[in-house]
C-alpha cells in the first residue's frame, strides 16, 4: 500500500521561504507526484506536479515554487520562495499511477495528511 507523508510546513513572513518534503512509499520513477493546496473556504487546487523529471507548476507560483524529486530517497520536494500571504493554505502531497498526470486532484490515487503553511504580511 502506498503511503504519503509530508513535512516542512510552518509560519513565515511574506518574502520568506519554506521547503516541503514528501516521502512516498511504493514510489516508482514514472509515478505522477504532486503538491496541492487548500485555503480555508476554498477548493483544493494543484500547485505543481512532476513525473520522470518533467515538471509543471500553476501560473500563480511560477518563478517562485520549484518541484523536484529524489528517486533514491523516494521523496518529492516543493521549494517555495518569495512567499505571499495568498500562499497560506494546507499543502497536500499526492501520488498517482493510473496514467494521467496534471494539476487535477482526480489524477491522484494516494494523499498525505497535509502540512500547514502560513504566510504573514
Amino acid at each position: 500500500q502506498v503511503q504519503v507523508v509530508e513535512s516542512g510546513g510552518g509560519s513565515v513572513q511574506a518574502g520568506g521561504s519554506l521547503r516541503l518534503s514528501c516521502v512516498v512509499s511504493g514510489y516508482t520513477y514514472d509515478a505522477c507526484l504532486g503538491w496541492f493546496r487548500q485555503a480555508p473556504g476554498e477548493g483544493r487546487e494543484g500547485v505543481a506536479i512532476i513525473r520522470a523529471g518533467i515538471t509543471y507548476v500553476r501560473d500563480s507560483v511560477k518563478g517562485r515554487f520549484t518541484i523536484s524529486q529524489d528517486n533514491v530517497k523516494k521523496t518529492v520536494y516543493l521549494q517555495m520562495n518569495s512567499l505571499k500571504p495568498e500562499d497560506t493554505a494546507m499543502y497536500y502531497c499526492a501520488a498517482g499511477w493510473n496514467g494521467g498526470c496534471g494539476l487535477r486532484s482526480s489524477w491522484m490515487n494516494a494523499w498525505g495528511q497535509g502540512t500547514q503553511v502560513t504566510v504573514s504580511s
